[in-house]
């Protein structure tokens, strides 16, 4: 069975109440988890106070702690990963502009998809955070691409299906939100 169906498999199991699938299911996640982490704090500067271990902790914690969301499969299970973990990387962002009260924000860069980043030089997280919610006002389709390709690191096929879409749509999706993000991100 191929990692992807026993993903599947054992978040169906864990759906219906089996705790060892569960357990199995949080054991073979944590290490693409981590390396999701990894790749988003990669390029932090050196004394960040967040590291990838305590980034895929708080995670699990909300993605294991919460069995009101019924994963279909690896893919929509990597999808809300992707975006619970930019919703921590905001809150993270806030609180220490928050206690520092105005002083310099927490930056977290993304790393390289394609060969392109959103912008030239590191961009702030909330900042970030604001032009996907401002692409996703206007084409939410667009700024989900963005979420499932950066945070969760799924290739194109990967966003296509969790999407429901064609890759091709999902190509063109990409296309449009890289520009988009380059005009507003740049500003």
């Amino acid at each position: 069975m191929t990692d992807s169906a026993q993903i599947t498999a054992w978040l169906a199991r864990w759906r219906g109440g089996d705790e060892q699938a569960g357990d199995r299911l949080f054991e073979t996640v944590q290490v693409p988890l981590r390396r999701m982490a990894m790749r988003l704090l990669q390029r932090e500067r050196a004394n960040h106070t967040l590291e990838p271990n305590a980034l895929v902790n708080e995670l699990c914690i909300r993605l294991f702690g919460n069995q009101t969301v019924s994963y279909q499969d690896r893919a929509h299970f990597f999808a809300i990963a992707a975006q619970t973990m930019r919703r921590i990387l905001v809150d993270y962002a806030r609180a220490g502009a928050a206690e520092k009260r105005g002083g310099e924000q927490q930056r977290v860069s993304l790393s390289v998809v394609d060969g392109w980043m959103p912008v030239s030089r590191q961009e702030d997280i909330l900042a970030l955070d604001t032009a996907l919610s401002k692409l996703a006002a206007l084409d939410p389709r667009s700024a989900r691409v963005v979420e499932l390709r950066f945070f969760a690191g799924l290739q194109e096929d990967e966003v296509a299906m969790v999407l429901g879409v064609s890759a091709i749509t999902v190509k063109r999706d990409w296309k449009a939100a890289r520009a988009w993000l380059i005009s507003h991100l740049s500003t």
